[in-house]
């Protein structure tokens, strides 16, 4: 991890001690949104349709099927 100066540490305190950027900080927070989240509970059906989507986008082709020939697996 990069050491950072003296300068950029005067720097954080200051915006740390900052009302203002405090309060921005605050206002981003309160805007943010989880598009998984529907009525208070996951919906596995949205992220099952964005991870679908983004392998699409991603051109990702699916590995095809393999069958396990395990016998004797234990957890």
């Amino acid at each position: 991890m990069p050491i950072i100066s003296n300068d950029e540490k005067l720097e954080l305190l200051r915006l740390a001690s900052s009302s203002s950027m405090r309060e921005d900080m605050e206002r981003v927070a309160g805007q943010r949104h989880n598009p998984f989240i529907k009525n208070g509970k996951v919906d596995v059906d949205a992220y099952i349709e964005f991870v679908t989507q983004f392998n699409e986008f991603i051109n990702h082709e699916p590995k095809p099927f393999e069958p396990m020939i395990e016998r004797d697996m234990k957890l």
